[in-house]
């Protein structure tokens, strides 16, 4: 509203609670998405990786959804499945797909030769190679997917409060600060979204750095 300062503090301190709950479901909705999205994407990059005239078909598969506004996945999902939770999961799965995939196949392409050769030589069977060779070689990539894919359903799980109340986290207070001009909560549903992703992009570079010593040592000494 007109004359109104940019931040209304007194709201903001009064609504403490309820930002904490629309915080919880943000995280809630984004947590299950890429969660689901990395197993799915986890399975179609192990078939890729052993049927590679498949990668190609799997690549345009994810892209192709991808392209698919998001306004408009949401809306033509409500006359299938409803107002749910699942409504709002499924857009979310299939973007984080075309980030994971991608990434996941690249980290154990990124494997070198000459390792699994030697992991071979050492008589290392299939499933330890895989187990102790080549994941942990594949690691730096796939949390590269990781953070991409975290970040981006972050900030898309705003557009699922087109859904309604109970489906889209902090995206309640940007709608509704948009439809009652009221820049507080506009402020609030972004900046808070931001700091999530920002928040959750630093814990995946801790993951990686615990999962992953000897990197950080390689790059200590050079």
């Amino acid at each position: 509203m007109s004359g109104e300062p940019l931040i209304r503090w007194d709201w903001l301190f009064a609504h403490l609670g309820p930002i904490a709950e629309r915080v919880g479901q943000h995280l809630y909705l984004a947590a299950i998405a890429v969660s689901v999205g990395f197993a799915i994407s986890f399975a179609l990059a192990a078939l890729s990786i052993r049927r590679r005239k498949l990668y190609p078909f799997v690549t345009v598969l994810a892209t192709a959804a991808y392209t698919i506004p998001s306004f408009a996945m949401f809306a033509a999902l409500v006359a299938i499945t409803g107002l749910s939770v699942f409504t709002a999961e499924i857009p979310l799965v299939l973007y984080t797909i075309v980030l994971f995939v991608p990434n996941i196949v690249a980290g154990f392409d990124s494997v070198p030769w000459d390792v699994l050769d030697a992991a071979d030589g050492m008589g290392y069977t299939p499933g330890q190679r895989w187990w102790r060779v080549e994941l942990p070689l594949a690691v730096p990539l796939v949390v590269a997917g990781l953070r991409l894919a975290s970040v981006s359903t972050i900030g898309l799980v705003t557009v699922s409060a087109i859904l309604g109340d109970s489906f889209g986290g902090l995206g309640y207070y940007i709608l509704d600060g948009y439809k009652r001009h009221f820049t507080t909560e506009i402020l609030v549903g972004g900046l808070l979204s931001i700091g999530l992703a920002v928040i959750a992009d630093l814990g995946f570079v801790l993951l990686q750095r615990l999962l992953t010593p000897w990197a950080a040592r390689r790059t200590v000494g050079g």
